[in-house]
């Protein structure tokens, strides 16, 4: 098999040939159809969070295809394709699981991170936390990054309320661009901030039924009621509280973002609060998996081969890619 591993905390990625592997108790091993290239690959990457376990192969939107179960696997058979997300496994006995939120689980394995992920030809999977992928969309590439930018995308959505109809999006990539498509199919208005003098992608907010969009300085027509970010930039945390009404939610959807600066309490104040995202949870991932079989989303991406991942990793750094990229092995 072929893999882009990570051997330090810094890029690039090296290309490796290791030996097929072969799945354990409870395991799947999938060849991969397409992995998706999430920020948190390049957080990763970067050294931006802290890395248990080195080389590791990134990678954690993936799809691929059965090869080969281990001993004590039910519900697949070689030839199906199924998904593979961030939560790789959970310990299923800490208070955070037992209590429904396997997303804190203190003893999680994060695909991409703890174990090897997608970056390959190859990857080996707790099947227990695989997805089946059932809809009807025959390129693999387009599915991909349904398992991170929409599975986050979906558990972000979800936070900032029900009861939320003007949601404000900061940054407007991979997840943004599935979750404004979710948002207005439920009757929202979508309100797009995106790095100033980015036209393709406000245009491309437009395209997918944004009300509005414009920079992240500028100010939308109206107050919103609640407003996800999804850049890794924490100044963006007191322009999003100023951007909402009494009572209004900021969501922060990332794993990772640079310092939020001092900013005064008036903009707290009036019951505004600030929550973050963690992780996903397996029923999240139903859930968002069943909304898109009766809700199609249009997923942009961008193809990379596999070898091209460094490259991959650039432009997304850079800001050069609108919707997602894929590597496809």
């Amino acid at each position: 098999m072929r893999a882009m591993v990570l051997s330090a905390a810094m890029l690039p990625l090296e290309l490796q040939r290791r030996k097929m592997p072969l799945p354990g108790a409870g395991e799947l091993r999938l060849r991969v159809l397409a992995c998706a290239v999430c920020r948190t690959d390049l957080h990763i990457a970067n050294g931006e969070l802290p890395l248990p376990v080195l080389p590791i192969v990134p990678g954690h939107e993936i799809v691929g295809l059965v090869e080969a179960a281990g001993a004590g696997v039910e519900g697949y058979r070689v030839g199906d394709r199924v998904g593979v997300p961030w939560l790789g496994h959970s310990c299923g006995r800490c208070h955070f699981c037992i209590a429904g939120h396997e997303n804190l689980c203190d003893g999680p394995r994060f695909t991409g991170y703890h174990r090897d992920g997608g970056f390959a030809s190859h990857v080996i999977a707790e099947a227990a936390f695989c997805l089946p992928l059932t809809m009807a969309e025959p390129d693999a590439a387009r599915i991909a990054p349904l398992l991170c930018a929409g599975l986050i995308g979906w558990r972000s959505l979800k936070a900032a309320g029900e009861g939320v109809h003007r949601l404000g999006l900061f940054g407007f990539g991979a997840a943004a661009h599935l979750v404004a498509q979710a948002a207005v199919a439920q009757g929202r208005e979508v309100y797009a901030f995106t790095r100033p003098g980015d036209g393709d992608a406000q245009a491309l907010a437009r395209e997918l039924g944004a009300r509005w969009a414009g920079g992240s300085g500028e100010s939308a027509p109206q107050l919103l009621d609640a407003a996800i970010i999804f850049a890794p930039v924490g100044e963006l945390v007191p322009t999003a509280l100023r951007a909402v009404r009494k009572g209004g939610r900021v969501v922060c959807g990332g794993i990772h973002m640079s310092d939020i600066p001092a900013f005064p309490y008036r903009l707290l104040w009036e019951e505004r609060s600030v929550v973050s995202v963690a992780n996903l949870t397996r029923a999240d991932a139903r859930e968002f998996l069943d909304f898109v079989q009766t809700h199609p989303l249009q997923v942009h991406i961008r193809r990379y081969a596999l070898t091209q991942a460094n490259e991959a990793l650039a432009d997304l750094q850079a800001g050069r890619i609108h919707g997602a990229a894929v590597l496809v092995p």
